[in-house]
């Protein structure tokens, strides 16, 4: 394994997912604290699809913006800024879903981070299939600052 492929499933190792819930197969790209792309592919075998929708079935779409979330995860706590503990999707805008994702697709996932204010981080996330966009979406992410040890609350 590269050096590059071991930071990367370092990255993967952050995410605080089960790898039952793990809808980021790997990190592909990764510019620490900013941006990142990655991969997950729909095998027909995740339980999910058996009742979404039976014999058409499609991943649903709150596990694609789940997918770009858990990607966020990954490029946040990767940065300069230190890493945050229990990080949860908190908030969704302008989450459009163009087009389905089914048995066979390789997702390529791809996030920015656009903004961050103490425990929260905004992020910018598209899925793509070879040239077809399924969604985009704007997502805040939340997590708990680790405590610094000194005795002083903090309330950021």
């Amino acid at each position: 394994m590269s050096s590059s492929e071991s930071s990367f499933a370092q990255a993967l190792e952050r995410l605080p997912h089960g790898e039952a819930f793990r809808f980021v197969d790997e990190v592909t790209h990764l510019e620490p604290g900013v941006r990142g792309t990655g991969r997950y592919a729909v095998t027909g075998e995740e339980p999910f699809l058996a009742g979404h929708f039976p014999g058409r079935p499609m991943m649903p779409a709150v596990i694609m913006v789940e997918a770009l979330a858990q990607l966020g995860g990954v490029v946040a706590q990767s940065g300069p800024e230190g890493a945050l503990s229990d990080v949860r999707l908190t908030a969704m805008r302008n989450v459009k879903v163009f087009d389905a994702a089914v048995p066979g697709d390789a997702l390529e996932l791809r996030v920015r981070i656009v903004g961050r204010l103490g425990n929260l981080i905004q992020i910018e996330g598209q899925i793509e299939v070879g040239e077809r966009t399924l969604m985009s979406a704007q997502l805040t992410l939340s997590g708990q600052k680790p405590a610094t040890g000194d005795g002083d609350a903090d309330f950021g």
